[in-house]
């Protein structure tokens, strides 16, 4: 089935090309063109993955990202004229999976869009990691902490997957974003830092420890791989 993605934007050109590109690679796209029927929309039908602008009519794009965060682990990729470096930090503390700043390549945008459905709907070989308290199972996509189902992204999953499988090694930001974007990224490193903090929070255990400048390390004590 190919994967339906719901692109929220304004702008109508710019909505428009969108939504050819994305049909020309066989996708089914439904479009928005204000924050307000964005959001009813995605409530009202199911959608593998969300294009989402930030400045719109009737309802800012973080606030959409929060409420489709709050009942959905559906990816977005927030796609947006605002490049700073707070901007763009905000979107992943709201758990965005990718950042997109205007004015953009479509074939960049299409190879990200591959990549984020990629790691959502393949599972990672099947094999599940273990610690004392901490389970991943790669098939389902899904942390358990204490035998208690964690609501993660697929970039905070797939963080927490690189971590374990490289237990006891310090991993860069820039390998990171390496293993975990799958592409090259031209941003700020520093928002591995934005989804590390997400992760913390959400487990509610020090598993993962801060190698002060540097980057991140989880200790092979924590973590071990079984099959």
């Amino acid at each position: 089935m190919p994967a339906a993605i719901l692109v929220i934007e304004d702008d109508y050109y710019i909505q428009e090309l969108i939504a050819e590109f994305l049909r020309a690679q066989q996708y089914e796209v439904d479009v928005a063109g204000d924050g307000l029927e964005g959001w009813e929309k995605f409530q009202q039908s199911s959608y593998d993955l969300v294009i989402l602008d930030l400045m719109l009519p009737s309802m800012h794009g973080y606030e959409i990202c929060r409420n489709i965060r709050e009942r959905s682990d559906t990816p977005v990729i927030v796609l947006t004229a605002l490049s700073e470096e707070k901007d763009q930090l905000r979107a992943f503390e709201e758990e965005a999976d990718d950042y997109v700043t205007k004015p953009f390549s479509f074939h960049v945008l299409m190879k990200r869009v591959e990549a984020v459905l990629r790691r959502t709907r393949s599972g990672q070989s099947g094999e599940q990691l273990f610690d004392g308290r901490l389970r991943l199972d790669a098939d389902a996509y899904k942390i358990f902490v204490d035998g208690k189902l964690i609501d993660t992204t697929t970039k905070e999953f797939d963080i927490l997957h690189t971590l374990v499988h490289n237990a006891g090694r310090i991993m860069t930001r820039d390998m990171l974003l390496d293993k975990v974007w799958g592409y090259d990224y031209y941003g700020d490193s520093r928002i591995v830092d934005a989804h590390i903090k997400n992760i913390r929070k959400k487990l509610g255990i020090s598993v993962i420890r801060t190698v002060k400048g540097v980057g991140y390390s989880l200790e092979s004590e924590l973590a071990s791989v079984e099959g």
